[in-house]
């Protein structure tokens, strides 16, 4: 029975939208599936592996009748991905298998019934709710979300602190080693609310948002937060844990303190990793009156060393890093000159945007 026709990319986008949470190998074989529903003219798209669920639809309308089915999430993903841009295909159900057609090319699917497919229930009312433009979220990831831990045992450094306080809200992620935060300013007034995101739901949201003035909105939820943009929809379960206070972490007395343009210092940093050692990935950093040295070394007794004019007059500091994480915020940050503040050997080094108080990184030493 023909129970669907679309051009391509209209099945395709919507379907790669949720499939990134999708496991291939699942203790529960329909996680591995994707619920597709059309109602009227719309076709929806559900994933979901328990603790993720994201759902989205087509952007225009589609002819055809009603159904429910679910099949193979990746294969059909696959499939459609295969076929030219603008192929015209048309699906096909009978009993448990679902043909997809387009040209002379035939695929045969399994379906898995579309009333087993679990859902996640949205638990109470919103704490918080509050949206801003898309693109101004995503600039906030992208400031952040690379210091977050991976599979850390402190299970609550696996991903992101979401904190809403008055006017701000302010993401916050750290591995132990090195934080960041940042912050944007709202007009509407928030109540003091904080939830830990999954790494996951982290590196999904941010695949999907857009780099445009369309607005996402926001809800905080007993365990679980709401995000819905556009035609589609994410509920995340939070990770239940307390975040470190990172007030504690921010080092207030760093007096070497100069600027820095962002990218000959990432230049610079990346021709000299080119020589670090692979398993410390140690650089050291020699800080004095008007230059910079960054020094590094292998096992193989190589070395590279890079030196940049700083307009600094203090002491001379010679302090250890992982280049990694100095890489990391020169890459994410969107500023043309960062300025960049030294304690001693021992002390956490702290950069900042000049006059910008919305985003801070800190950064452990290490003994090279």
């Amino acid at each position: 029975m023909l129970i669907l026709q679309a051009e391509r990319d209209a099945l395709l986008k919507p379907l790669l939208a949720v499939t990134g949470i999708v496991e291939r190998r699942h203790t529960l074989p329909i996680l591995s599936n994707v619920l597709i529903e059309k109602k009227g003219g719309e076709v929806g798209f559900l994933a979901t592996d328990l603790e993720i669920q994201i759902t989205t639809a087509s952007p225009e309308a589609l002819p055809g009748e009603d159904f429910r089915l679910t099949t193979s999430a990746k294969k059909f993903a696959d499939i459609l991905r295969a076929m030219p841009a603008a192929s015209t295909v048309t699906l096909e159900k009978d009993d448990n298998r679902l043909t997809l057609k387009a040209g002379k090319s035939r695929f045969n699917l399994q379906t898995l019934p579309a009333e087993d497919f679990p859902h996640l229930s949205v638990n109470g009312a919103a704490t918080a709710e509050f949206s801003l433009a898309q693109k101004d979220l995503k600039r906030l990831l992208s400031q952040v979300q690379y210091a977050m831990a991976v599979q850390d045992i402190r299970y609550y450094l696996n991903g992101l602190l979401l904190q809403t306080d008055g006017k701000q809200v302010r993401l916050v992620s750290t591995d132990g080693h090195r934080l960041a935060l940042a912050t944007v300013s709202l007009e509407a007034e928030l109540p003091k609310a904080e939830v830990i995101l999954p790494r996951k739901t982290i590196l999904e949201l941010y695949k999907l948002l857009a780099d445009s003035e369309d607005q996402i909105n926001i809800e905080l939820l007993a365990n679980q937060v709401r995000f819905s943009f556009g035609a589609t929809v994410i509920i995340s379960k939070v990770v239940d844990g307390k975040f470190p206070d990172f007030n504690r972490v921010v080092p207030l007395d760093n007096d070497k303190i100069f600027l820095i343009d962002r990218i000959t210092l990432l230049q610079a940093l990346q021709r000299a990793a080119i020589l670090a050692n692979e398993k410390f990935r140690g650089v050291r950093l020699v800080v004095a009156p008007g230059r910079m040295s960054i020094l590094c070394t292998n096992s193989e007794q190589e070395e590279a060393e890079e030196e940049l004019e700083i307009a600094f007059h203090g002491g001379t500091l010679e302090i250890g890093f992982n280049i990694n994480y100095l890489l990391d915020v020169l890459t994410n940050v969107p500023a043309e000159t960062l300025q960049l503040a030294f304690g001693d050997a021992n002390r956490s080094a702290l950069f900042t945007i000049p006059d910008n108080p919305d985003f801070k990184y800190i950064v452990m030493p290490m003994r090279i």
